[in-house]
């Protein structure tokens, strides 16, 4: 997905970045040390996209996942750490001999 902001700033968030960082709490948890490890999204594509009022966005993905609620500031956060939160991701892949599938 190619989001462009108001300061110039254009992100382009591949649709398994965005699954695997969503903010429900079905990814995240309910609070520090409870977020669930998403494997196997690799071909994971967003259906629909409906706005949340005038400051979100929720997704809906092939893989009937479709509670994120994506603030623009959490886009914004997402495309602004791209690298650093993919790195680390893939890392808790490894440790977990887990794949992206």
């Amino acid at each position: 997905m190619e989001i462009a902001f108001a300061d110039g700033r254009i992100f382009r968030l591949p649709y398994e970045f965005l699954r695997v960082h969503s903010p429900s709490a079905e990814v995240r948890g309910h609070g520090p040390g409870q977020e669930v490890l998403q494997v196997g999204k690799r071909d994971v594509e967003i259906r629909a996209l409906e706005p949340i009022g005038s400051y979100a966005v929720q997704p809906s993905f092939s893989d009937s996942h479709a509670t994120g609620i994506y603030s623009w500031q959490y886009l914004y956060h997402l495309g602004e750490n791209q690298d650093r939160l993919w790195a680390e991701y893939l890392e808790k892949l490894d440790k977990a001999g887990a794949s992206r599938g």
